[in-house]
C-alpha cells in the first residue's frame, strides 16, 4: 500500500509527545534523535497514532505510522492518511482538539474502587502458583496491618489449560466461597485472562471446528511463541469469537460473583501482518480488537492496546524492574505522563517494587526502592500492590508503605472525581507541568507531575536522595508539610525516607 508522508519543520523552542506509552523517558522529543514505527512493536504498552506539540500543533491518522525527529524537522510516513493541525497555543490546547475530534471520552468510568483504594496483584507474590488459602491469606494480611481493602487479582494459572476458564479444581476446591469471603472484607476480585488457546485442549479443538482462531499466511491455525510458550490465538476481529470469550467470563460472573477481568497479552508484535483474520487487519488492528472485549466489564485492566483512548480502561503501564535506573522507578512518572498525553486517563503504574518477576527475584532486594515505588504510585490515578511488603520488610519501611496506601485512600475522593471530569472532557487525571503551566518552561520536567490542576507531586526517584528541587511554577503552593512555597521558583526541599512531598495550590 503507498505511503503518506509528511515533513515538518520544527519550530524553536517546540517540544513534542506520542506515540508509545513506553517511549515516555524519551519525551518531550525534538531535543535529539529519535525514531520510532508505530506498525512494528508497540513495546509492550499502550500506543496511540498521534503526534502533539508545545506549540499547539498536532499529527493524527487512523492507521500505524513511523516517524522520526531529527534537528530541526520531524518525518512521518503512514499505511493512512496524515491529518495535521495547528493553531491551538499550547500543548493543553492540542490535546484538547484531538480529543474532541478522533477519541472523545465515551461516558462512565472503570469501576470506582480501582480510584478509591489501593489495588491488590497477586503476580509477584504466587507467581504461577495462586490457590484459594494463599489468596484469602494474602488478603486478610492487608486488613490486619490497616490498609484498606480493593481490589485483588488473582494472576495466571488459576485456572486450567489456556483458554479454558474454569477454576482449577486442585488450586481452588470452592471459589464461590472464596469470593463470598473476599466480598465480605471489602475487596472486589478480578481474574487473570488472556487471548491464547493451549493448542494441546479440548477448548482449542471446539474452537479450531469452528473457525474462531487467527490462521496465518497459509490458512493454518496460527501457533504463536509468547512468554508461557506456544499457543493458538482467539481472532478477536470475529463477533462469534467475541461471543464466545464473553460467556466465559460471564459464567464466572454469574456462578462465582467475579468482579472483573484483567485481560493482559494481546500485544501488537504476537500477530503478523499477513495474518488471515475473520476481517483483514493489521498487527495494531488485532490488539485493538482484544482490547475491545473489555469495554464489556466496568472492572478491567489492560497493558497493551491500541488507540481507544477515551473509553473507560484501564491501562496499566508495563511490567519495571526491580531497580532504581532504567526501566524501573524512573520510568514510572515519564511513562504515566506519555499514557495521560495519548488519550488514557485512566491510568495505572506497574506493581509497587516492580512487576518484572525475573528482575524482582534476582536483583537485590532494596527497601529503600519498594517505599519510594509506594510513594512515587500513591498520588497516581491508581495505585497496585503485589509482593507483600509485610515479607519484605522492617516495621520502619513497612509503615511508610502503609502510609503510602492510606494516603491514596485519603484522596481517593478527589481523584474518583477527576477521573469522571475525564470522562466528560477527556482531559488527563495524572497531568504533564505543561499541559497546566504553558509557557513556563515546563516541557522538560519529567520527575513530577500534577493531580488535575491542583496538586503537584514530587516524588523521589534516586537512591539515597534526602533533598530534592522542585520546579513550583507561579503561584502559591502549600505542601504536605504545611510550608508554603510562592512560584515561580525552583527550590530545594527536605525528603527523609518517611515523606512523598506534594503540594496544593492556592
Amino acid at each position: 500500500m503507498p505511503k503518506s508522508e509528511q515533513l515538518i519543520k520544527l519550530l524553536p523552542g517546540e517540544y513534542w509527545w506520542g506515540g508509545r506509552t513506553a517511549d515516555g523517558r524519551s519525551m518531550p522529543y525534538g531535543l535529539t534523535l529519535f525514531k520510532a514505527d508505530l506498525d512494528e512493536n508497540h513495546h509492550g504498552n499502550q500506543a496511540c497514532p498521534l503526534l502533539i506539540s508545545s506549540k499547539g500543533r498536532y499529527l493524527w491518522s487512523e492507521e500505524p505510522f513511523e516517524f522520526q525527529f531529527e534537528p530541526d524537522y520531524l518525518t512521518v510516513a503512514g499505511k493512512g492518511d496524515l491529518i495535521t493541525g495547528e493553531g491551538y497555543d499550547s500543548l493543553r490546547g492540542a490535546f484538547g482538539h484531538v480529543s474532541r475530534t478522533f477519541f472523545p471520552p465515551a461516558p462512565g468510568i472503570p469501576e470506582e474502587l480501582l480510584f478509591t483504594a489501593p489495588q491488590y496483584n497477586l503476580w509477584i507474590e504466587l507467581l504461577y502458583e495462586p490457590t484459594q488459602e494463599k489468596v484469602l491469606q494474602y488478603a486478610r494480611k492487608v486488613l490486619d496491618l490497616g490498609m484498606p481493602p480493593g481490589v485483588i487479582m488473582i494472576d495466571d494459572n488459576w485456572h486450567e489449560p489456556y483458554g479454558t476458564w474454569v477454576f482449577h479444581s486442585g488450586r481452588f476446591p470452592d471459589p464461590a466461597r472464596m469470593v463470598q469471603e473476599l466480598h465480605a472484607m471489602g475487596f472486589q476480585v478480578m481474574l487473570w485472562v488472556c487471548p491464547f488457546i493451549s493448542p494441546d485442549s479440548l477448548t482449542f479443538r471446539k474452537l479450531e471446528l469452528a473457525e474462531l482462531l487467527l490462521k496465518d499466511r497459509d490458512g493454518k491455525t496460527a501457533i504463536r511463541k509468547w512468554w508461557n510458550g506456544y499457543s493458538a490465538v482467539l481472532d478477536c476481529t470475529n463477533p462469534e469469537a467475541v461471543k464466545w470469550i464473553h460467556d466465559r467470563l460471564d459464567t464466572l460472573q454469574h456462578e462465582y460473583g467475579v468482579d472483573g477481568f484483567k485481560l493482559d497479552a494481546g500485544d501488537a508484535d504476537f500477530y503478523e501482518p499477513d495474518d488471515q483474520a475473520f476481517i483483514p487487519s493489521t498487527r495494531s488492528g488485532h490488539s485493538e480488537a482484544w482490547a475491545r472485549v473489555g469495554l464489556k466489564y466496568r472492572l478491567n485492566e489492560y497493558r497493551a492496546c491500541w488507540k481507544l483512548a477515551g473509553q473507560p480502561l484501564v491501562q496499566r503501564l508495563k511490567d519495571k524492574s526491580h531497580e532504581w535506573q532504567g526501566n524501573g522507578l524512573d520510568a514510572l512518572i515519564p511513562d504515566g505522563l506519555a499514557q495521560g498525553l495519548l488519550g488514557y486517563a485512566y491510568t495505572c503504574p506497574d506493581m509497587i517494587g516492580g512487576g518484572e518477576y525475573m528482575s524482582f527475584t534476582s536483583a537485590q532486594f532494596d527497601p529503600e526502592l519498594f517505599v519510594r515505588y509506594a510513594q512515587c504510585s500513591a498520588l497516581f490515578p491508581m495505585m497496585q500492590f503485589s509482593a507483600a511488603p509485610w515479607r519484605l520488610l522492617d516495621e520502619t519501611h513497612l509503615g511508610y508503605c502503609v502510609e503510602a496506601a492510606k494516603l491514596h485512600a485519603q484522596y481517593g475522593d478527589e481523584i474518583l472525581e477527576l477521573a469522571r471530569h475525564a470522562s466528560r472532557t477527556g482531559e488527563p487525571i495524572m497531568r504533564h507541568m505543561a499541559y497546566e503551566f504553558p509557557g513556563q518552561v515546563m516541557e522538560p520536567v519529567q520527575d513530577q507531575f500534577m493531580l488535575g490542576s491542583s496538586i503537584l507531586v514530587a516524588p523521589v526517584i534516586d537512591k539515597n536522595v534526602r533533598k530534592r528541587s522542585i520546579v513550583f511554577p507561579e503561584g502559591s503552593w502549600t505542601g504536605d508539610d504545611g510550608s508554603v512555597v510562592e512560584g515561580p521558583i525552583i527550590h530545594e526541599v527536605e525528603v527523609p525516607l518517611s515523606r512523598l512531598p506534594y503540594y496544593r495550590k492556592g
